[in-house]
């Protein structure tokens, strides 16, 4: 498999054939960065953890160079941090029984830039068009972070430009860079992650050049799931330990489906009209 970027690495822990691998994949994680996936797709892991007819396949786009870094990684060069990084990703796929990790190499700026994201939707067409998954997690539309809403943009427009009945049954916006607690509970979906936490803790310490360069990912993330999961319903009991928000972009998909635009548009109005509708009595 040739992809457009020369230090993309295709990875497949359990050492089958990389077309068998891809063949299998039942649920796809299409991340920006090193860690996204596992902070964001853990539902899609845990789905496939330990079983032999659902398998996890991810793909991580941009190559990691413009992380912060302190401590033991302050004096690190970008090209030692993409090379951590990898390695920590390889890692994670290794302890989450990935079916594959491609790691894209990228640089951010090209996923963050119109004119320059054709390359990388060309190896997202390939590698959708490859493991035909029935379930994509991906960034969602409302995230903070410039490169994971560009990530978002390129999935869609790479799943646009497969056959309509090659394309996912599902493809959920997932949150990292801002939560999605404040969505209208008709657009929210709540994924369960309470399964396996110490799985979730390990794949979180992967990735100690995040963690040890300044940022507690791992604490912020299992904060929010925790939260998520009692503040999902003020009137009943929590039914799940864990939760995480996601936001369902399969109506992007469809040949008649609406612009990011006018979906983006509509998501803010319910969430204004609930808010007005509130302050109004």
């Amino acid at each position: 498999m040739i992809f457009t970027q020369s230090t993309a690495d295709l990875f497949v822990p359990d050492s089958n054939p990389p077309d068998e691998a891809l063949a299998r994949t039942t649920h796809l994680g299409i991340g920006a960065h090193q860690d996204d996936l596992e902070f964001m797709a853990l539902h899609g892991i845990l789905e496939c953890y330990e079983r032999e007819d659902r398998w996890f396949g991810g793909i991580t786009c941009t190559d990691g160079a413009g992380s912060a870094r302190t401590g033991s990684f302050a004096d690190y060069t970008d090209e030692q941090m993409k090379s951590v990084r990898m390695e920590e990703q390889r890692k994670a796929a290794v302890l989450g029984q990935y079916s594959f990790i491609a790691q894209l190499g990228h640089p951010s700026r090209h996923a963050k830039d119109s004119l320059k994201r054709e390359k990388l939707v060309e190896d997202l067409v390939l590698l959708i068009t490859e493991s035909c998954p029935e379930f994509v997690y991906t960034h969602n539309p409302f995230d903070k972070h410039a490169t994971h809403v560009g990530v978002m943009k390129a999935v869609l427009e790479a799943i646009s430009r497969i056959p309509p009945e090659k394309r996912p049954k599902k493809v959920f916006g997932c949150e990292v860079w801002r939560g999605l607690d404040w969505l209208p509970d008709n657009l929210k979906v709540a994924q369960d992650v309470s399964a396996y936490p110490e799985l979730a803790t390990a794949l979180n310490d992967c990735f100690q050049s995040q963690i040890g360069g300044g940022k507690r990912y791992d604490l912020a993330v299992e904060g929010r799931r925790l939260a998520n999961a009692t503040f999902l319903d003020s009137h009943s009991t929590d039914t799940a330990l864990r939760v995480s928000f996601a936001v369902d972009l399969t109506e992007l998909i469809l040949e008649d489906g609406p612009s990011l635009g006018v979906f983006v548009d509509n998501a803010l109005g319910a969430f204004n009209n609930i808010i007005r509708d509130g302050i109004s009595g």
